[in-house]
């Protein structure tokens, strides 16, 4: 199969002087933990991005496919987010909580301003890893009760905290702090024991909600948190009905229902802002980060009023969370996001590209799932369709071979068996085609 090309992209990077990417592996080796992995056999440096490209130091430019791990949502280094940033930079780098200052409050607004119902008060912190530890301490502050209930195959972070609500095995230490936190089952509708074609399949996953807040719990919950569409997991959307459903029988006992937004949230699905909104449900907080802020250290804790004065019941700081220069940078991307339609842009281009894996499954027996909405979607693939055995050898060289390719793409699934696409939401057309077409030949050659 030809080599498909790139397509065309009117920009000419810098020229890359620095260390080469040997001397930048060598003293990464020597001064970063280990822990910090590398994708790719032959690691990958980045010196440079543009719109929904970056660059290696040679200049070869690749399609960002996973946006920077669903980070960069408006596209790497555009020039009004950075204008913000720059000017800011130049105004006040830096100044707490503890004073005024207009940015905070005003991206505070903006932000309100996207959200239904009484989820009106933010509290900015720097990750989505201290989005969801202050989401449970606030839920726990708020009802006096302590047990929460996370979703197997879920991913919400690296802090102790959150790694307790984390069960995908490749990403969760041992820590203490998951006492007290109990796992419902996946509402996966391709692996699980409903599928697509079962109308009550939502209320059945959800009953496992409701068995064990009666069982593993005293009967009281301090919250219910899920991703709107598991990310880490694999693109995994849920049946109709399932939040509402489980956040029905959360509520009846005592508890707050946490919507984890950090790769679903700001018009990445398409047909709505939200990825909760695409579940028919309004959540008690939202978390969010990463595409907040297109790339910079920003998160956000969004709750009601009543909730969010349970915080107030001690001293609680957070020395850079909303800062001067990352709520500018927030503004700016909110704006990007509103002027460029790049909600409706994840709707379009998102079709096109989930219609071309339709059409690559209809070649590629590999293929055994296609899922996702908008643009964040899942190709899970599998040895023998009939028994899903998981194909992750062959999901590794997939990625392996579109990165030689032009193409960056993400790993997901319990097993890294689902190839998660992700890119900033300026991809156009071509982006997709190319994408399509880079997919089919790193299958081909399986």
């Amino acid at each position: 199969m030809q080599t498909p090309p790139l397509p065309p992209f009117d920009h000419n990077p810098k020229p890359y002087t620095g260390p080469s990417p040997d001397e930048v592996l060598e003293l990464r080796r020597q001064f970063l933990n280990p822990g910090i992995f590398l994708y790719y056999k032959k690691p990958l440096m980045l010196v440079e991005g543009k719109g929904q490209y970056v660059f290696d130091e040679h200049g070869q430019r690749y399609l960002d496919g996973l946006g920077g791990i669903v980070t960069v949502s408006v596209g790497h280094c555009h020039p009004h987010v950075v204008e913000a940033a720059r000017r800011q930079n130049e105004t006040l780098q830096h100044s707490t909580s503890i004073y005024l200052h207009p940015n905070i409050v005003e991206y505070a607004r903006m932000l309100a301003s996207k959200m239904p119902g009484e989820l009106t008060v933010c509290y900015f912190v720097n990750s989505g890893s201290e989005a969801n530890d202050l989401a449970l301490l606030m839920a726990r502050a708020f009802t006096g009760n302590f047990d929460a209930i996370a979703l197997r195959n879920g991913y919400h972070g690296g802090s102790p905290g959150s790694m307790s609500l984390t069960a995908h095995s490749t990403w969760k230490f041992n820590v203490p702090h998951s006492f007290g936190v109990h796992h419902a089952i996946t509402p996966d509708p391709y692996r699980g024991a409903w599928g697509r074609s079962e109308p009550d399949a939502g209320r059945n996953y959800a009953a496992d909600v409701k068995s064990l807040i009666d069982y593993a719990t005293s009967g009281r919950v301090a919250a219910f948190i899920a991703e709107s569409i598991q990310g880490v997991g694999g693109c995994i959307v849920y049946p109709p009905g399932y939040l509402q459903a489980a956040y029905h029988c959360v509520r009846a006992a005592g508890g707050l229902c946490i919507a984890d937004e950090v790769q679903t949230g700001f018009g990445r699905t398409g047909t709505h802002f939200w990825g909760f909104e695409t579940q028919g449900v309004i959540p008690d907080i939202v978390t969010m980060a990463k595409g907040i802020g297109n790339g910079c250290p920003l998160g956000a804790v969004m709750t009601t009023p009543r909730i969010a004065a349970a915080l107030t019941q001690r001293i609680h700081f957070n020395t850079f969370g909303g800062n001067p220069v990352v709520c500018a940078q927030g503004k700016a991307v909110l704006e990007v996001i509103e002027r460029d339609k790049l909600q409706a842009n994840s709707l379009k281009t998102g079709a096109r590209i989930a219609a071309g894996l339709e059409k690559l499954k209809a070649r590629h027996n590999i293929i055994g799932d296609v899922r996702g909405q908008g643009l964040l979607l899942g190709l899970e693939l599998v040895k023998d369709r009939k028994t899903k055995e998981p194909a992750r050898e062959e999901t590794a060289q997939v990625v392996e071979t579109c990165r030689d390719l032009g193409l960056l793409l993400g790993k997901g699934g319990l097993w890294g068996q689902t190839i998660r696409i992700a890119p900033p939401m300026c991809v156009g057309a071509p982006d997709a085609d190319f994408l399509i077409d880079a997919l089919d030949a790193a299958l081909s050659k399986l």
